[in-house]
């Protein structure tokens, strides 16, 4: 694909883009004042605070400081590369890929891929019929009844039956043209022992077809009606394949997702059967895992719709466990964590087949935070008699209590740890400030707490201030948002200060600015959001949407007081910079120090005209 076609094809999908209606695809919006507003699809929140201006063509959360264009946007909520998010908008919008010649490799792959897809739909089909048309199904049927699964959720979640025969499927699809090697690289048959062929794979189990986002069937979990052994366990996965990998699929994502976006929640069970029987009971926004550990890509793949999710495992002691391992790596995603605990000893199936909806949407009402079942684990699991085993304790609570940021909620826990573990306050403190340093305590010597340094945020949604009393971020964010606007502009800022003056983001959209000019176009959202980082996008966004719209008159006044606040800062930076150099060569070379202090005696005098222009406008 030539970079010219890329280009006209980008550009044909943003021309028929609009931003309020991709984002109204997922989140509720009201117009106020030019803007749209909606509560933030990408964090929890009850007020308001996410902003989307069509005319800007950018949206932006003052909550999360989660911002960018119409492609950013759906990157976030649908877990997709900036491209993806391009070729989705794409095929929604009905414009045709443009045409590029496919290597060798990438046709063979994507042919398996249909292949194997397919052999699934069909394993799917025939799984279906043999358990609603067939007398072999009359055992998975009781099995499900039993079980308390309706024919209307067998219905929507294509629940099956395995015939407890060797060869039944493989002899269905081998008849339909497809290979022995193609039916094994599925996974629905294996190999025979002797190498005389194939066999089928799942025998004598009800079957749940597991579907990927888009609802393409990759595998298959199925449960043994008869007792389980060492050969036959309980419940059995599809393997591997191509089209499968269980720790980045979530089973019933693809149908929870919609849910999971409009509770704002999601709850994570950890099995099929507990999920389907969720989903029956009328509970919709909840997914599980397959058989393995709860994974940084099932994190993502969550996130796209809700920030805050719900662990409900099994209350045993296994359960337990898998939740302690699951909790720091959604918190290390970012999410709002809780946890359900379903009372004796019962998995949710159980729980939600004896006592119903009602009771278990009590359960997540009284869903207890990260922190507190970290405490509660702790404390029930670890030996706490002397001070050794308290302190031992303390410290394994402390990575999850120490990430708190609400100061009430802190010295809560702080208390709360002291009552149980029976320490006093100060002893919590000194290991409380210890693990924040990344020191191990030892022989009673604890780091001087006085000296942590503050905690320090680079993307702090900050305050318009009034003319005249700009700092200097707020500064930057006026003169890059005059800047967008009239492109030409920026030659006039680099005359007075560097762009080195810019810190962080702000140096990097500078950049991207500079670059507009030297290409001879204008800034725009789409461009930018190819160009940028993540972070320089948000920031980006929060500024141009943050501008107010304000009379013209009072927009120059700003620019100029903040054009005011820039220079100060570099003539701060060039003057402490000659006055070092003077000091370096005062006893050396008379005439050249001479000269530094002059130098340095006009910067200081620029710096106190400006500060007295400054102050003058602040007393007015």
């Amino acid at each position: 694909m030539e970079r010219t076609e890329l280009d006209e094809f980008v550009n044909k999908v943003r021309e028929r883009s609009d931003l309020v209606s991709v984002v109204s695809r997922y989140v509720p919006l009201t117009k106020k004042s030019g803007s749209y507003w909606g509560r933030c699809p990408f964090h929890n929140e009850k007020t308001p605070s996410f902003s989307v201006n069509p005319d800007k063509g950018f949206f932006y959360c003052f909550g999360c400081h989660a911002g960018g264009n119409v492609f950013k946007f759906l990157s976030l909520i649908e877990n997709l590369t900036y491209f993806e998010a391009i070729k989705l908008q794409a095929e929604r919008l009905g414009i045709p890929l443009p045409s590029r010649k496919k290597s060798s490799e990438e046709i063979r792959r994507e042919r398996e891929k249909r292949e194997l897809l397919k052999i699934n739909e069909l394993t799917r089909d025939f799984y279906l019929d043999e358990l609603a048309k067939t007398p072999e199904g009359e055992s998975g049927r009781k099995y499900l009844a039993g079980r308390g699964i309706t024919d209307a959720t067998i219905e929507e979640f294509k629940i099956g039956f395995a015939p407890d025969t060797w060869n039944k499927l493989t002899d269905f699809l081998l008849n339909r043209g497809f290979s022995p090697d193609d039916l094994t690289k599925t996974g629905v048959a294996v190999k025979r022992k002797d190498g005389s062929g194939i066999l089928d794979r799942f025998r004598g189990r009800v079957m749940i077809p597991i579907a990927d986002i888009f609802g393409h069937v990759v595998g298959f979990g199925g449960r043994i009606l008869k007792a389980e052994d060492e050969y036959n366990p309980k419940y059995l996965n599809s393997p591997e394949t191509p089209v499968f990998n269980k720790r980045q699929i979530l089973f019933g994502l693809d149908k929870a997702h919609l849910s999971i976006s409009s509770s704002g929640f999601a709850i994570v069970v950890e099995g099929y059967m507990d999920a389907i029987s969720l989903v029956g009971a009328g509970i919709r926004n909840v997914v599980a895992t397959l058989g393995t550990a709860f994974t940084p890509d099932h994190a993502k793949l969550i996130m796209r719709y809700a920030r805050k999710i719900v662990f409900c495992y099994d209350s045993d002691e296994a359960g337990q466990r898998a939740t302690v391992r699951a909790l720091p790596i959604v918190k290390n995603a970012g999410a709002e964590v809780s946890v359900v605990q379903v009372p004796d000893g019962k998995d949710p199936d159980e729980f939600v087949r004896k006592h119903g909806r009602d009771a278990f949407v009590k359960l997540l009402k009284n869903a207890v935070p990260l922190v507190e079942y970290r405490m509660n684990y702790v404390l029930s699991h670890m030996k706490i008699s002397t001070l050794a085993e308290k302190i031992s304790a303390l410290r394994e609570i402390l990575p999850t209590v120490v990430g708190v940021e609400d100061a009430t909620l802190k010295a809560g826990y702080r208390k709360q740890l002291s009552s149980a573990l029976m320490l006093d306050e100060s002893t919590i403190s000194r290991e409380w400030d210890a693990f924040l340093r990344g020191n191990s305590v030892k022989s009673g010597v604890y780091p001087d707490s006085s000296k942590i340094p503050p905690k320090k945020s680079d993307n702090v949604a900050r305050k318009k201030l009034p003319v005249g009393l700009s700092s200097t971020g707020v500064a930057e964010e006026i003169i890059l948002r005059m800047a967008w606007h009239e492109p030409d502009v920026l030659g006039y800022v680099m005359s007075l200060v560097p762009k080195e003056v810019f810190s962080g983001v702000h140096a990097e959209i500078v950049k991207y600015l500079e670059k507009c000019i030297e290409e001879e176009k204008r800034p725009d959202a789409i461009d930018a959001g190819a160009e940028l980082t993540d972070e320089a996008n948000a920031e980006l966004s929060r500024i141009l949407i943050g501008g107010s719209e304000e009379p013209r008159d009072t927009e120059l006044a700003a620019f100029e007081d903040s054009m005011k606040v820039l220079r100060i800062e570099w003539l701060q930076i060039r003057y402490n910079l000659v006055t070092q150099e003077a000091d370096k060569i005062f006893r050396e070379d008379y005439d050249a120090y001479a000269k530094k202090i002059a130098e340095s005696l006009k910067i200081k005098e620029e710096m106190n005209k400006l500060r007295f222009e400054t102050a003058k406008k602040i007393n007015l």
